[in-house]
This record gives structure tokens, C-alpha cells and sequence, in this order.
């Protein structure tokens, strides 16, 4: 099936997209290192984006008219306007490209379309705006007027939707914070996913339930034991992370959820790496070691036996405390960007262009491939049987 994927970043909802069985007629981003991560791999023939056309400017201006015909639409618009890590600014931010979103989808009138951003914008501060995101998205056609406000904007999309009427472009808009780590992702990732079908196919959909827990883990952990031995980890440093669990233990172990796989861990994804000051290292593409990781209160690392707290982009780059691995003598170190990659769930013969810093943001920035082609894969299982009996109704 034909998609548009705005806001690309180095591709990582667009590489899980087309594993989902999306292709990816354009891939539109402003930022010239994730653009040139996309035409490096596409030179070294990585097989998932040799079919994608990228390009580097600024989606406000792009014609999506060009695209064609397309099934999906898809993108992480700039999440800094809601990000806790940014200035909160939302509507005020000129970073906010919700608009263009909705102008895509307005144009193109995809069958679907899947759109994410940081939890950050179902705060309450944002509450009236993530409801008026969520109102342009299932009344594209209904558009903001010239020297309308946006709080009067949504008082006019809130009268449609009590309205009833059945007339122009509609999208069913589903919405749901997902945590990366319940679906098998190495990283505890909070994103908010704006999924939508165009109203007149009838389409009934939810989110893929969680396959992982948190519970499971510990079960393997602390209950089996399978997860000690398959790493070979000392009963000494096992004790230790005993304790870390403490009077919890019981509970877990008998929670429902423990009946769900096991929550992937920072250990799992990144155990078969050499160390990234090794001479093996070197054979490894964007496994090298970086120096200054120090911890702070709030920002203390992650542990090896649980996933990976949420990596970071940064304004400035990487920021001090984060991206960072707590090792079992309690030294501290950055991870590097193939692990890094490895947390996103990267292919490792995907490479990353550009200094740490740049990588880093783009890898930040970045939905986890597994999450997005899971999301992309149920999307996908809707709307491939509406897209054969179309196909074979023409040819009738």
C-alpha cells in the first residue's frame, strides 16, 4: 500500500511502516542529517528505503498533490511545542505542525492515517489543544479562518461533531499513549498515537493490545530465574537486584500481567556488543565510546536488567545525565549510537550520518521501529481487505 511519511526524522516510524507493508511514495524532513541518514543507507542498498523519494525542506511548502493517490498518511510532527523538555509553547510554537498534518490528510483523503507525538501533549495544560488536534483530524475539510483563534476554531469543530451531519471528509480518530516497553521495545517510551480512518469505510479498529509486562519480567527474574542464567549473572549481583524489587516481589509475581512475555532489558538488547573501548569495536558501524557521562540528581542513568529510560534529543544536543547505561561496578557511560539504535529497535545495518550530538537527536527523536510496525501492521490488516475487493471490483 502507497503512503506519504511527513516529518520522517532518520526514519524510524517509516522503516517499521513499510515492514507493516506501507511503501512510502516521499519522505519529507527539514533536517539535512536525518536526510542524509536516508540517502546513505538507500546508497548502501538497505533494502526497506530503496523505493522512497526524500525530501529535504520545510512540509509546509511541499505539494502533496505530487504524491499521488496514497493509502496512509504518517509522520511525527516536531514534538518540542508539548515536549517536558521544551518550552511548552504548543499553539504559540512555530515548530507546531499539526497543521500541516491535517492539511495532508485534508488533501490527500488517505484511507488512514498514523500520527505520534510526547506524551507531554495530554498534560493538562494542553487538554483544550490536544482535544482541538484531535477535532481537525476527524473534520479535515472544516478550516480555520482568517483571523479565527484557535479556541473559536474548536468551538466550531466541537458544533459539528454534536451536529450529527453525516456530509464531507470524516475520520473515525482514535488516540492512546503507548508504552514502548509493553510491546517488547527495550526502552520505557511514553508517545501519544493519533490513528484515524476515513469515516465511509466503515472501519471498526483499537490498538494492538500489550504483548509485555513489567511483571512478566520480574516472574523471569526473580521467579524462574531464566533470565539470570540465559545472561549468566552472579547470585551476588542477582541479590542486589533482588533487593532493588523488594517487598513488591510477591505481588508481582502474582500478577496478571506476569502471564504476558517478559519487559526486554537494557542487557538483552545490547549483551552481544563488545565493549565500545575494544579493538572489536571498531568493525562495528557507530559503536564508538563517548566520554563525559555523570549522573545528577534526577537523571541517574539506566540499569542494565530493566529497559531503558526514555532517550532524549535535547535543544543542544545530548543533555547532561541522560542516554546514559549504569554499569554493575556503578560506573556510568553514554550509550553509544549502535545501542542506542538497538533501544530504538534499529536494524544494525542501518547507519546513522552525522557527529554523536546529531545522532543522537535523530535517534531521540525516533519511534521505535518494533512499536511502529506493530501499530502499522494492525492499521494494515484493515485495510488490505477493503483495498483487494476494491481492486476487484474494477477489474469486474
Amino acid at each position: 500500500m502507497r503512503s506519504l511519511e511527513l516529518f520522517a526524522g532518520g526514519g524510524g516510524l517509516g522503516l517499521g511502516l513499510h515492514k507493516a507493508g506501507f511503501h512510502a511514495r516521499a519522505v519529507v524532513e527539514w533536517d539535512k542529517w536525518s536526510c542524509d541518514t536516508i540517502r546513505n543507507n538507500k546508497a548502501l542498498g538497505f533494502p526497506l528505503v530503496q523505493g522512497w523519494k526524500v525530501v529535504q525542506g520545510d512540509a509546509r511548502e511541499f505539494d502533496f498533490a505530487s504524491v499521488g493517490e496514497v493509502e496512509l498518511v504518517s509522520g511525527g510532527p516536531p514534538c518540542q511545542p508539548f515536549s517536558l523538555g521544551g518550552k511548552h509553547r504548543a499553539y504559540e510554537d512555530s515548530r507546531d505542525m499539526f497543521p500541516t498534518a491535517v492539511k495532508a490528510v485534508r488533501e490527500l483523503q488517505p484511507m488512514a492515517f498514523i500520527f505520534e507525538n510526547v506524551k507531554g501533549i495530554t498534560r493538562a495544560a494542553f487538554a483544550n489543544y490536544f482535544q482541538y488536534i484531535g477535532l481537525q483530524m476527524a473534520f479535515p475539510e472544516l478550516i480555520q479562518r482568517p483571523n479565527e483563534t484557535w479556541p473559536q476554531h474548536l468551538a466550531r469543530l466541537e458544533t459539528r461533531k454534536t451536529s450529527g451531519r453525516q456530509t464531507g471528509l470524516r475520520y473515525n480518530v482514535v488516540t492512546q499513549v503507548l508504552n514502548s516497553a509493553n510491546y517488547g521495545i527495550p526502552q520505557v517510551r511514553e508517545r501519544v498515537f493519533f490513528v484515524g480512518f476515513r469515516s465511509d469505510l466503515g472501519i471498526e479498529w483499537s490498538f494492538p493490545q500489550c504483548t509485555h509486562s513489567y511483571a512478566a519480567l520480574v516472574k523471569s527474574q526473580f521467579g524462574t530465574g531464566a533470565y539470570w542464567e540465559r545472561h549468566r549473572v552472579t547470585r551476588q549481583e542477582v541479590e542486589i537486584q533482588r533487593a532493588r524489587v523488594g517487598n513488591r516481589l510477591q505481588g508481582l509475581l502474582n500478577a496478571a500481567e506476569a502471564d504476558l512475555l517478559p519487559w526486554r532489558t537494557v542487557r538483552d538488547a545490547i549483551s552481544d556488543l563488545p565493549d565500545p573501548k575494544s579493538r572489536k569495536a571498531r568493525s562495528i558501524a557507530n559503536h564508538t565510546f563517548q566520554d563525559g557521562a555523570r549522573p545528577y540528581p534526577g537523571h541517574t542513568g539506566s540499569p542494565l536488567d530493566l529497559p531503558a529510560k526514555t532517550l532524549k534529543a535535547g535543544d543542544h544536543g545530548v543533555p547532561g545525565g541522560e542516554n546514559m547505561m549504569v554499569l554493575p561496578n556503578d560506573a556510568y557511560r553514554y550509550f553509544t549510537v549502535r545501542e542506542s539504535a538497538r533501544l530504538q529497535t534499529f536494524p544494525d545495518s542501518y547507519i546513522f550520518q552525522g557527529s554523536w550530538t546529531e545522532t543522537m537527536r535523530q535517534l531521540g527523536n525516533a519511534v521505535p521501529v518494533e512499536l511502529a510496525r506493530q501499530v502499522g501492521t494492525s492499521v494494515a490488516g484493515q485495510l488490505l481487505p477493503l483495498q483487494q475487493r476494491q481492486l476487484m471490483a474494477v477489474r469486474a
